[in-house]
């Protein structure tokens, strides 16, 4: 490398990557900290257990008509379901309504693709 290039490697910029690579972090770390799950403040409780609910045999579970209500999920509505991996097994499993997933993403990308098209 000279001249403040990046080494290149199969056509990618290695400096461009790294670079790329600590915004994405930035930009996780800074949805995180805006999520109910990263709360530290014990006092600000919004994750907590709901309901205990059972799969069937078909693998179908049913959301209580409570929880439906409070987060205002109606027949048809789709939801986006996340999951958290430890060790190679997944350990948590979230239910997020798809128009909020989906906005929850452009927040997340559009940052970066503006800087991107800006180079």
């Amino acid at each position: 490398m000279s001249n403040g290039e990046g080494a290149n490697k199969g056509g990618r910029n290695l400096i461009f990557d790294k670079e790329m690579e600590n915004k994405e972090m930035k930009m996780a770390k800074k949805v995180k900290i805006e999520s109910c799950q990263a709360t530290m403040d014990r006092s600000a409780s919004c994750c907590k257990v709901e309901s205990l609910i059972s799969i069937d045999e078909r693998g179908q579970m049913i959301l209580p008509k409570e929880i439906r209500d409070k987060a205002k999920i109606r027949p048809g509505d789709k939801l986006a379901l996340v999951s958290w991996e430890k060790a190679g097994k997944i350990c948590c499993i979230s239910l997020i309504k798809a128009e909020d997933f989906a906005e929850m993403v452009k927040g997340l990308l559009s940052p970066m693709m503006k800087e991107i098209i800006a180079r």
